[in-house]
């Protein structure tokens, strides 16, 4: 007779490291969200004051989008069918780039199908074993994820902290050079934190990078268009952008729509056609979504995305006020506010009272930002009431009743 096949502990091995997340106050699930009509959300069958998302400027509801995604569906299909090299270069993709380009002021731009994407592709694309990347403490995941992918040394520079990025740059300048000139420095960082809501110094950063003959990435998924000329950002608004050699943004944000894009010179937009794995490797992204997003991008740079922004900082200021007057100092004045509290359980506690009171503010925990660092993250946009703001403020106040 034949052995007993040995029983799988896959299950049980899953649920003890559940276990220890939900002993760790970590324990997650998904909301199953029944609609979203402006800043308002149905979770559950109940309409909640949405303060969790990232619809910066409300655009994502906006009729213009939805026909612009209806028309793409009626010319295109529900899919692209194909990679962008086969035969899923459709001309919604062409037209999206172009747009990004010019709202970035740049001569060439990769749409790809999220932001994660985008990261991920682009950085094994530009350095690997025997190179360098340099990144800011505080930079998102998916940078991090692609610099480990790319086989380069990883340097981690205090967050906002250039001298600390001079003296990690001087140390890459005294490494052995290679026979082609190596090793590249590539320095990553953000220009709108997105879980702090903080600026980064990029004026000094540049000429620090410039200094000494690195390259610059920066992620610009939370401040394209919410800030500088038509919303191009920060980079534009400092007047950096010919000094940065990488943009990346996100489609999900300010313009409402999704995906991910990377902006630079033509060289860079051809390498990546070339190289970047998650861009040669998967099916274009949906033409519904890349029509919408160009539509999102056509308001945003216009006269209506002025409108919006201005709307924008006005409630970014009204709901400061609210937040200072609940016993809160947030450590940012951008569309991201966070309200530190320290421990993982306090935070998700704080999220539940908030919750009961009709506002959806989940608690931002470990991994995302350090152990200790827990917080809830409210997210503002142009499309906010001022009664929403003030059913915030009162909100936090309930939370010590």
């Amino acid at each position: 007779m034949a052995e007993p096949v040995p029983k799988s502990d896959f299950d049980a091995v899953l649920g003890q490291r559940l276990g220890e997340l939900r002993n760790a106050g970590l324990w997650r699930e998904l909301r199953r969200v029944g609609a979203v009509d402006g800043t308002s959300i149905v979770v559950d069958g109940r309409r909640l004051r949405n303060f969790a998302g990232n619809d910066y400027l409300g655009l994502a509801a906006h009729p213009d989008l939805a026909e612009a995604a209806a028309r793409a569906l009626r010319d295109f299909g529900a899919s692209s069918t194909a990679s962008r090299l086969i035969s899923g270069s459709l001309d919604v993709h062409h037209r999206l780039e172009e747009r990004i380009a010019d709202l970035k002021g740049l001569p060439a731009a990769v749409a790809f199908s999220t932001g994660h994407a985008a990261a991920m592709g682009t950085i094994p694309a530009l350095v690997g074993g025997g190179d360098i990347v340099v990144l800011d403490r505080l930079v998102h995941a998916c940078c991090v994820d692609a610099a480990r992918l790319s086989g380069a040394t990883l340097r981690v520079f205090r967050h906002n902290d250039v001298d600390d990025l001079d003296r990690i740059l001087r140390w890459c300048a005294a490494r052995p050079r290679s026979t082609d000139g190596g090793p590249r420095v590539l320095v990553v960082t953000e220009s709108l934190f997105s879980m702090d809501g903080d600026v980064a110094p990029l004026a000094d950063i540049v000429t620090c990078k410039e200094h000494h003959g690195a390259w610059l990435m920066v992620d610009e998924a939370h401040a394209t268009g919410v800030v500088g000329p038509q919303g191009a950002g920060w980079v534009a608004r400092l007047g950096l952008t010919d000094r940065v050699e990488v943009q990346m943004g996100t489609l999900g944000k300010a313009v409402g729509a999704s995906g991910g894009f990377i902006a630079g010179s033509r060289r860079l937009a051809d390498m990546l056609v070339n190289r970047a794995r998650t861009f040669l490797f998967s099916t274009a992204p949906v033409p519904a979504a890349a029509a919408a997003a160009a539509a999102g991008i056509r308001l945003a740079a216009g006269p209506e995305g002025d409108l919006r922004r201005g709307r924008l900082e006005s409630n970014i200021a009204a709901a400061l006020a609210h937040v200072r007057s609940a016993g809160f100092e947030p450590r940012s004045e951008s569309q991201i506010l966070p309200l530190l509290v320290g421990a993982e359980s306090a935070a998700v506690s704080l999220s539940r009272r908030l919750l009961e009171a009709g506002i959806l503010a989940p608690a931002i925990r470990y991994p995302t930002v350090a152990r200790g660092q827990a917080r809830i993250r409210l997210t503002l946009s142009a499309a906010h009431t001022p009664d929403d703001l003030r059913h915030l403020g009162e909100a936090l106040v309930i939370r010590d009743s």
